[in-house]
Order: structure tokens, then sequence, then C-alpha cells
């Protein structure tokens, strides 16, 4: 790596071309590779061109060409590494535990012999009882009514 990438973004300077990746597949708005510290044979990542931290930060153009390169990438990096199943994770800014501020989507092959993981393991505890879900209806409603 040379002296001018040391401050970069490490997704940005894959794009590049100033860090070697194993690519899998790209298009004119996402580039796939391989993970290269998977949790699972087969962890891929499908990386945003354009240098945005969250979903919502990109445009309807490159919002389609990512889940297009997901949809089309998910059922080859299963059948290649002998699953049925993926875990596709998205951690959609930092207190999420988006670790590289730059918008990418996790596809985790999963195995049948393999441990199995829901959503709801992946938190110590819940910070909510469910009990207001009226009351969060509501305000996530009214947001959407004002788009």
């Amino acid at each position: 790596m040379n002296s001018n990438s040391i401050n970069k973004c490490v997704f940005c300077e894959i794009i590049s071309g100033n860090i070697k990746a194993r690519k899998l597949y790209e298009t004119e708005h996402s580039i796939a590779i391989l993970d290269a510290f998977p949790l699972k044979d087969g962890h891929s990542l499908i990386i945003s061109k354009s240098h945005k931290p969250k979903i919502q930060d990109l445009s309807l153009i490159e919002k389609r060409d990512i889940f297009d390169t997901l949809y089309f990438l998910t059922d080859k990096i299963e059948k290649s590494m002998n699953c049925n199943s993926s875990l596709v994770g998205i951690h959609n800014g930092k207190d999420a535990g988006q670790e590289i501020p730059h918008f990418h989507i996790h596809v985790i092959p999963i195995a049948e012999s393999d441990e199995k993981i829901s959503i709801h393991s992946l938190f110590d505890k819940r910070d909510t009882q469910g009990s207001d879900l009226d009351e969060q209806w509501g305000k996530i409603s009214k947001e959407i009514q004002r788009s």
C-alpha cells in the first residue's frame, strides 16, 4: 500500500485497484469480492462503487444495481459452497456495527450442518419489550406519509 492510501477507505482502495482483492463480479455500480476475514467459507461482500455509508445515501440506480448483484450472486455462492442457505447482512451505519463507513452487503453461505443463526441471537438482550408497538407504528407511519 502506498503512503497516499493510508487514510483512505479500504473499499475505495480495492475499487481503485490499489489494494488487491479476490474479485468475484463487477458491474457499473458494484463490486463483489471474497471477504478477507471470512466468518465462513465463501463469505463475500458486495460493495457500492461510490463512497456512501448508508443505503439511503445511494441513488436509486445504484441500489438497483447492488441488489441485482446480490440476487445474481447469492445462488452462485450457495451452490459453489454446497449450501442451501445464506445469511445476507447489512450494517447500515456506525451504530449498527458498520466497521467501514462504505455501503456493503455480506453474503455468508450457511450449510445444513452449521449452527443456525437467527437475527435475535445477534443481540445480548432486547432493548424493548414491544409494549409500545402502536406508538412505534404511529411514528413510522407518520414519517412514511411525509414522503
